[in-house]
């Protein structure tokens, strides 16, 4: 198992939890109360920063319950944490529903996942490998 360093900015911050044995994601907590408009999007702060393991990253995921209940999501989903990273944890939010949702403190805003980083080398070439799919997508495979 992995040491996920973090430090505290805030008094009133949270430390990211699992809430269940097994779960991908941590929850991330926000320190403020704010509302979102319909339409409109917020960057929530959490108060923490953190050290991510050598060759890893932090993806910033949105939470299920939110988007289906209220149609909140995180805008830049996945959000991408780099390992040099030791700014505040935030979270973009954009509320796409026709109500106003109102953040408040100590609410489960989003989830954050720590994942390995592979490095490749990017080479130039002047032709790929062929495959039976080739070029197919967008759809190409329909939908039953």
């Amino acid at each position: 198992m992995m040491n996920l360093k973090i430090q505290k900015t805030d008094k009133l911050a949270i430390l990211p939890q699992y809430a269940h044995l097994g779960d991908a994601g941590m929850d991330l907590f926000s320190i403020e109360d704010r509302e979102i408009a319909p339409g409109d999007t917020a960057l929530i702060h959490t108060g923490i920063k953190i050290e991510l393991p050598k060759s890893t990253e932090a993806q910033i995921r949105p939470r299920s319950g939110l988007a289906l209940k209220n149609s909140i999501t995180v805008l830049n989903t996945p959000g991408t944490i780099d390992e040099g990273y030791r700014g505040e944890v935030a979270v973009i939010l954009i509320n796409h529903g026709k109500h106003i949702f109102k953040v408040e403190r100590h609410m489960k805003v989003a989830q954050m996942v720590i994942k390995p980083v592979i490095r490749v080398n990017v080479i130039e070439v002047e032709n790929l490998s062929e495959t039976e799919r080739a070029e197919g997508g967008f759809g190409s495979t329909g939908l039953k």
